[in-house]
């Protein structure tokens, strides 16, 4: 049977979609993972859930959003990167159609790379602003001397507004301003050692999962092959391989997460680097404290994961090329 590759301008197209509809569906549980890691001392939040009603009591349900126009701009990009240089890599490496573990795990490691480009200045600006709103959590409530007036409605009122106006814009324009593009690259070693692991990890489990049980006529999303899996099995395939490869990581995902934390509350650890963060963590939380947002984590990369897996098998970037004549 003819082998059917897909082209790059697809794989573009369809890592592109695919993060876009990944990150809109599961950004809350995101801002969650970032909340929970970062804290330190004061307990704001108890779990997941407990994170999101709180966000959306004091800050309303697009609370839970904040930080995702930064994310849906350039997720397109770094999924694009990603899933496209893997599948390159892959077929570099591949000989007779065939490719060993280690030349997955390298296609991987490629990949994880590659996208890190993109990924460290994402991941730098949505943090901040996903942290602005425990942040302003931790701060006390004014009085009714300081707010000006009396009465008890205004002891309860939302602390900290100005927190909440901070933009994606005016943090790189500070931090271009005071650090150069070093600034907006602050935790690059840290993503680096997050996501070529999680790569390594993620793209060969993919594969062989998605490489058992029957087979039909197509294009799989690696690329490399003359057949493909069924959609409920290639949807599968991705949720498990991306929920496995990110509870593998959540620790390195807490160390680069706590690194590229601008701003810090009342009595937490600002890191010099990546040793530092790890002996600061130990020391004064324990090795538990590197499991934090591990669920979140799962239930982030498992539908992202899942959801771009069905966005390559429904060939959206060939049907969108094709629509276009090119």
């Amino acid at each position: 049977m003819a082998e059917k590759r897909v082209s790059l301008p697809a794989k573009l197209i369809n890592g592109g979609v695919a993060g876009l509809v990944g990150v809109t569906c599961v950004f809350p549980i995101d801002l969650a993972k970032t909340r929970l890691q970062n804290q330190q001392g004061a307990q704001v939040y108890k779990g997941l859930l407990d994170c999101l009603a709180k966000t959306v009591r004091s800050e309303g349900y697009f609370g839970c959003y904040r930080g995702a126009a930064v994310n849906l701009t350039l997720v397109t990009p770094e999924k694009a990167i990603k899933l496209a240089a893997n599948d390159i890599f892959r077929q570099k490496l591949s000989k007779d159609g065939k490719l060993p573990l280690w030349g997955e795990m390298l296609a991987g490691c490629g990949a994880g790379t590659c996208q890190v480009v993109v990924t460290t200045p994402m991941e730098m600006l949505k943090i901040q602003l996903q942290d602005a709103g425990r942040l302003a959590a931790q701060r006390p409530a004014p009085t009714p001397a300081q707010a000006g007036a009396p009465g008890p409605s205004l002891v309860a009122a939302p602390p900290a507004r100005p927190a909440f106006r901070t933009s994606a814009t005016s943090i790189t324009l500070d931090l271009l301003r005071t650090q150069g593009l070093a600034g907006l690259y602050r935790g690059a070693w840290a993503t680096l050692f997050r996501d070529v692991p999680f790569s390594m990890i993620y793209f060969p489990l993919f594969a062989n999962l998605n490489a058992l049980g029957p087979r039909g006529v197509g294009a799989s999303c690696q690329g490399d092959g003359n057949e493909r899996a069924p959609f409920l099995q290639s949807f599968l395939s991705g949720c498990i391989a991306g929920s496995v490869a990110a509870v593998a990581v959540t620790p390195l995902d807490v160390i680069k997460t706590r690194l590229q934390t601008l701003q810090k509350g009342e009595g937490e650890d600002s890191y010099r680097g990546i040793l530092d963060c790890i002996r600061r963590i130990i020391s004064r939380e324990g090795p538990s404290a590197f499991l934090k947002g591990a669920t979140c984590r799962a239930l982030v990369i498992a539908p992202l994961f899942g959801i771009a897996q069905g966005i390559y098998f429904l060939g959206v970037g060939e049907a969108v090329l094709e629509s276009l004549g090119v």
